[in-house]
């Protein structure tokens, strides 16, 4: 343990120290300047609200009400190349104080803030003539170097400032008192060197200035305005008065694609739109204008395009072809556009209908309607068999190239008896099987047909009564015409017998096979054909059938009970062979290629298209032909009809 003796040292020691601390504290709160402190910076640093606001993406501090802060310099705006030109530049470094500022340096730092805070850069009270003072009578006075430092830079981005804007006196004047701070060689060098600059490009600007009043903005090239505000840029790329000239050239442009417009010219406002984007890309104007002018390029389109369809309704198709075509030129991908050209082919090919289409046309003078119709769609086939066809006669040959440029409509099925009926009984007709006397009918006990002089249009295949959704047999070529006559007559249409070739291609529905459902017999109910495994009311079978087919009849089904061909045609191959309007021809030499009807004056043999209930498979190909007799009255053949569009 240590000694009494020793504890008493140390306890006195410890006292000596602790007085003496305690006294250099006393002196250094009471007097600072021993220790070489300037009493100004023991206070409190304040905050300039304008140091907050300057920091970029900074919000405002929150100050507490009452707090005391320096207003701080006024905030001067100078472009960006100065302040970047000065921030690469440094700020130059402040000297280490080795002693407090005396009052009288105090003083003048004092009078100098406020002339900074009032503005008053430069003249002989001026923030620049007095922290230059201060710094010079204190070289080590860091509050003086400060604000040497702050008029600096606000000398510099003023004076740049007055020179983007070609005001050169206010320029020299800061120069000149730039000169008296030190360390501002460089500046000083860089201003003198912008207002040489300035005195060259002064008389360029008044000169553009002047050539822009003339109406020389952008044109004649190499002597317009726009070309010497380049000139300008290139010699002070910074110059604010060649930009805001640029700005005005550009203003031109977009005016004359706005006076284009007016005209109606789009493609001059587009030339100009685009002249205008070279010169100042991207600017909000021409943003605006480009803007406008696509909303009026829109309007005056759509406005083309309901022209157009008002034209089509009218029946006006080549004004309303025009009319699109001008709205499509004006803006290509308008919209509706594509549909309104489909309504205009259709309009053209169809009478406004679709390919495919069903419709119904209303008697106009009586109760009732046309069979139910389905538009054809155009196009071409090769009419007729092939060489290689098995089964083929010479009547179908030459095979040949047929285009159906218009289209037309076809009845779905065949002419039914309850269809017959009501046509006989409004107009009083006459059929042949009672004006001439019977029609050839099925006989069960041979197998065979046989002419019955009681059978009428009313009866079946089979002489018996028949059913109404039974598709009419018994009906010569003229009962055929005179019922589409007769629709003609009840709806204002033209309605008529199908040509052969009109009735091949729509039998075909885009095929080129041995029957529109392909190349072999069919392996599901596609129509009411002669199948191997059908039975007639007393068991017979046919001896040429489909293998393997039975569709569940042995004479004519009632119409639409099997699956409809490709252009949506029912029983069009099959349950009763049809009259065309066509006088037979023993092969196809020099038939018609477009479509229409091949006649002779007064013939009287007429062709006969489509496979029946009882026709072999040979006679049901989709390039079969036949001709009869027009006055045959057969229980194997009925009619369709075909409505012009």
């Amino acid at each position: 343990m240590p000694s009494n003796e020793t504890v008493r040292r140390q306890r006195a020691l410890g006292g000596g120290l602790g007085v003496i601390v305690l006294a250099a504290a006393l002196v250094y709160h009471f007097f600072p300047r021993v220790f070489h402190v300037n009493p100004a910076e023991l206070a409190p640093r304040r905050a300039s609200p304008a140091a907050f606001a300057s920091a970029p993406g900074r919000q405002p501090a929150q100050v507490p009400q009452g707090a005391e802060l320096d207003a701080g310099p006024p905030l001067t705006l100078a472009p960006a190349a100065v302040i970047a030109a000065r921030m690469s530049k440094g700020t130059p470094s402040l000297p280490e104080q080795l002693s407090a500022d005396t009052p009288q340096i105090q003083a003048l730092l004092a009078r100098a803030s406020k002339a900074l805070q009032a503005g008053r850069l430069v003249g002989p009270d001026s923030a620049a003539a007095l922290y230059a003072k201060a710094l010079h009578d204190k070289p080590d006075s860091r509050a003086a170097a400060q604000g040497v430092n702050q008029v600096r830079a606000q000398l510099v981005a003023q004076a740049g400032q007055d020179l983007a804007v070609g005001d050169a006196d206010s320029a020299q004047e800061l120069l000149e008192g730039l000169r008296g701070l030190p360390d501002s060689a460089g500046d000083v060098a860089q201003l003198e060197q912008g207002l040489k600059t300035l005195a060259r490009v002064r008389p360029m600007l008044a000169q553009a200035a002047s050539l822009l009043q003339q109406g020389k903005a952008d044109q004649p090239q190499g002597a317009s305005a726009l070309d010497l505000y380049r000139q300008v840029q290139a010699l002070d790329s910074s110059n604010a008065m060649a930009e805001q000239g640029i700005f005005q050239v550009q203003r031109v442009v977009l005016d004359r694609a706005l006076a284009a417009v007016a005209q109606n010219d789009f493609a001059a406002a587009d030339r100009a739109l685009a002249e205008a984007a070279a010169i100042r890309p991207g600017s909000q104007q021409l943003s605006d204008v480009r803007s406008r002018v696509e909303g009026i390029r829109q309007q005056r389109a759509s406005g083309l395009l309901a022209q157009a369809r008002s034209a089509l309704d009218a029946g006006n198709l080549d004004l309303a072809q025009r009319l699109a075509g001008q709205a499509q030129a004006l803006q290509p991908g308008l919209k509706g556009i594509e549909e309104f050209q489909q309504q205009l082919t259709n309009a053209r090919l169809y009478a406004s209908y679709k390919p495919g289409q069903v419709f119904s046309d209303r008697f106009v003078d009586l109760p009732g309607q046309a069979p139910a119709m389905v538009v054809i769609p155009t196009g071409s086939f090769q009419m007729g068999a092939a060489d290689a066809e098995d089964d083929h006669a010479d009547a179908e040959t030459p095979r040949h190239q047929v285009s159906i440029a218009k289209g037309y409509a076809m009845a779905r099925s065949a002419v039914t008896v309850s269809q017959f009926r009501e046509f006989v009984r409004a107009s009083g007709y006459q059929p042949d099987s009672l004006k001439l006397g019977g029609a050839s009918v099925y006989d069960e006990r041979s197998g065979a047909l046989r002419d019955d002089s009681r059978a009428t249009w009313q009866d079946d295949y089979a002489g018996h009564p028949a059913q109404g959704d039974l598709p009419v047999v018994n009906v010569s070529w003229r009962d055929a015409s005179a019922y589409a006559d007769w629709l003609g007559q009840r709806t204002g249409k033209r309605y008529r017998l199908p040509s052969e070739a009109e009735f091949e291609y729509a039998l075909r529905g885009g095929t080129q096979t041995r029957y529109w459902w392909g190349q072999q017999a069919p392996t599901r109910k596609v129509e009411n054909l002669t199948g191997s495994s059908d039975r007639s009311p007393s068991g017979r079978r046919w001896s040429n059938a489909f293998a393997g087919y039975r569709d569940g009849y042995w004479g004519p089904a009632p119409v639409m009970s099997f699956e409809a061909n490709p252009f949506g045609l029912y029983d069009i191959d099959g349950n009763v062979s049809e009259w065309t309007i066509d006088c037979w021809h023993d092969n196809y030499v020099r038939a018609p290629v477009d479509g229409s009807a091949w006649l002779n004056p007064g013939c009287s043999v007429r062709v006969v298209r489509g496979g029946s209930w009882g026709s072999s498979p040979d006679q049901v190909r989709s390039a079969y032909r036949q001709g009869a007799d027009g006055r045959v009255r057969s229980a194997r053949v009925g009619f369709r009809v075909v409505r012009e569009l």
